[in-house]
């Protein structure tokens, strides 16, 4: 079965760093573009950030310059490093897969990541 475990959220201060990672199994991982959400309370779901298979990359505006979005191919794992944190980027954040022809997408569960003083 196909499995995307997401890790490494928790409480930091502002201006401080945390890196998640998205470890998967199941899926041929070179073929797959990867990309991060999150969802803050009482908001709707964004797009935080995006791999291709290329590997091309794009970022929200929000969170332009500030992280950073990797993957390791023979670890089938991506990653998100966040830095000089805010509090408007508490939120659940998620990592997805998916590819197209034929399209399948896969969603892990999701890390919390609140940024408090």
């Amino acid at each position: 079965q196909v499995q995307l475990v997401e890790s490494g959220g928790g409480l930091v201060q502002p201006g401080g760093s945390l890196r998640l990672s998205c470890a998967t199994s199941g899926i041929i991982f070179s073929v797959y573009n990867m990309a991060w959400y999150r969802q803050a309370p009482g908001k709707q779901r964004e797009l935080v950030a995006a791999v291709t298979t290329g590997p091309l990359i794009n970022y929200a505006d929000s969170v332009k310059g500030r992280f950073t979005i990797s993957r390791d191919n023979a670890k089938a794992t991506v990653y998100l490093e966040m830095n000089s944190l805010k509090p408007e980027d508490t939120a659940v954040y998620y990592c997805k897969a998916h590819r197209s022809m034929p399209y399948r997408e896969y969603w892990g569960q999701g890390t919390q990541v609140t940024v408090s003083s």
